[in-house]
């Protein structure tokens, strides 16, 4: 549950207060917020935003900003356009130019000025000039038949189109590249330009079909029998791993993404085409653990309250200790995200306050960063459900030491109501996440105590009948087995003898060896 609406800036409706117990829908609080949200953050840096990005991943994350916050509409929009005029994608151009004109209505911003109508005709121009010259030079590399000038011709062609905002036809020109890779360095970096471009088609699946590609490329042997090498080019590994946990994560597999974004270094992240490490707001972040103390291993640490092991953004991270039950490495394991979490302060802080079991300074904190969380393009429409994961491993590690909890208290502890709070810790109850019984009238929640012998008793019943039931299945594929060895035999006329029918033959005379070589059939 979200806490009270006096620290709460994201506005998604009104919603009807829920009466205790009423659990017959337990998925209507839990809904993700509209597409068409509006959030103002109170201090966002778009600046320092925008300067973390290039190309088309900064157009569209200005435009995203420009669309949920009204604040910064006018100066996402500007940016974005100085930003397209140095590509050749007029469609973009022209598309940041007429909400420029809508929202202010200048008419220098519109698209019936001269100056305009000259700049789009003569970028259209020249980029025309540029295909035909690519084409020209690939038509003279295939003539040669020169696989790496041809591969070379495509990659260049697919650039040009990527620049010119024609995703479709980059594609194309990057898949054709494939028959014309000589070497594994080839492969990945053509799976990287196919994996760049499925991002921006939202082809979440082709980008984790590339990625295993290229991880299967990299580790692949030059000459059989002797081992893979490391790959050398950390930076390509980087970006291959932030593709991969953005994929995930876009497919709401939290945990995969953590451990994918964990394995990207920040020295090495170097992709602002695709990701930046400079601003927190991006889902690309990696937080590390604070400093080793005697609570920080715990998988319920807060930007790691999502994870047996942390992962680069602040919700991802949260979330991985959130699905994860089993303890975490220790914290020094994650040194190098040290760096990532000294980007920003504040996050620094709601880790501490998580590992501290202040949550009420915790969970507003995380409240206050919302607004700023919802200007990324792929954080925003999983932030509902990551911090409500957040929330709910707070309350089961606030009551995970205790055998009963006034609710009275623990309703102060997370600043909510009572009535709140029981429906909150219902649905958990339901969920199997918390074992435990609710006693609505004296506001208490009572643990439940599980038999330990009768527990024991049964997972050893489970145990042996699991290994009944391999032992059965292994005596059916030697059974299996055996009656086909038999059918051949009998099918091929074959005569298994044993060791006194060998020896009374090898006594026996010449001839009646010949007549049974001659019954043998050939094979």
């Amino acid at each position: 549950m979200p806490l009270p609406r006096d620290v709460q800036q994201v506005h998604y409706g009104t919603m009807d207060s829920v009466e205790p117990m009423q659990v017959d829908d337990p998925e209507s609080g839990g809904a993700a917020p509209p597409s068409d949200f509006t959030v103002e953050p109170p201090n966002f840096d778009l600046e320092g935003y925008a300067n973390g990005y290039e190309g088309l991943a900064k157009v569209r994350r200005l435009m995203f900003v420009a669309k949920h916050c009204p604040s910064l509409q006018l100066d996402a929009l500007r940016r974005a356009l100085r930003t397209i005029e140095l590509t050749h994608n007029m469609a973009l151009y022209t598309e940041v130019r007429r909400r420029l004109f809508q929202a202010t209505g200048d008419a220098k911003y519109s698209l019936d000025q001269e100056e305009c109508t000259t700049f789009i005709l003569g970028t259209n121009k020249k980029a025309a000039i540029t295909l035909e010259r690519l084409d020209a030079d690939l038509k003279n590399y295939r003539h040669n038949s020169i696989k790496e000038s041809i591969r070379r011709g495509y990659d260049a062609l697919g650039d040009h189109h990527l620049d010119c905002g024609d995703i479709n036809n980059a594609l194309k020109m990057y898949t054709r590249a494939r028959d014309h890779c000589t070497s594994n360095k080839h492969v990945v970096q053509l799976c990287l330009n196919i994996i760049k471009v499925s991002v921006h088609l939202r082809n979440w699946q082709q980008v984790l079909n590339y990625y295993n590609k290229a991880e299967a490329t990299m580790t692949v042997s030059p000459q059989p029998g002797i081992p893979a090498p490391a790959p050398t080019n950390t930076e390509v590994c980087c970006r291959l791993k932030c593709s991969a946990g953005l994929a995930e994560l876009e497919n709401r597999k939290y945990k995969n993404a953590a451990r994918l974004f964990l394995q990207a270094q920040f020295d090495d992240c170097k992709c602002p085409d695709l990701l930046s490490p400079t601003r927190w707001p991006c889902m690309e972040h990696c937080v590390p653990w604070p400093p080793s103390t005697a609570k920080t291993s715990t998988p319920e640490s807060l930007p790691a309250a999502a994870a047996s092991k942390r992962c680069p953004p602040l919700a991802l991270f949260l979330l991985r200790a959130i699905c994860s039950s089993s303890p975490p490495p220790r914290p020094c394991f994650f040194s190098s995200f040290k760096q990532f979490l000294e980007l920003d302060p504040q996050l620094r802080d709601v880790v501490m306050q998580f590992h501290q079991s202040s949550y009420t300074s915790c969970l507003r904190t995380l409240e206050e960063m919302r607004s700023s969380l919802m200007l990324d393009m792929y954080l925003s429409q999983h932030l509902h459900t990551l911090l409500t994961m957040i929330r709910n491993k707070a309350l089961i590690q606030y009551f995970s030491p205790f055998s009963s909890v006034d609710l009275h208290r623990m309703a102060a502890a997370f600043n909510t109501t009572v009535p709140s709070l029981e429906d909150e810790l219902t649905q958990l109850i339901l969920d199997g996440q918390i074992s435990a019984r609710i006693d609505s009238n004296a506001k208490v929640m009572y643990a439940r105590h599980v038999d330990q012998r009768s527990a024991v008793f049964q997972k050893v019943l489970e145990v042996g009948e699991a290994y009944q039931l391999r032992t059965k299945l292994i005596s059916l594929q030697f059974l299996k087995q055996a009656l086909l060895i038999r059918s051949l035999l009998q099918k091929y006329d074959i005569k298994v003898k044993d060791s006194k029918e060998q020896e009374e033959t090898s006594d026996s005379n010449a001839p009646s060896e010949a007549v049974v070589k001659r019954s043998r059939p050939r094979f």
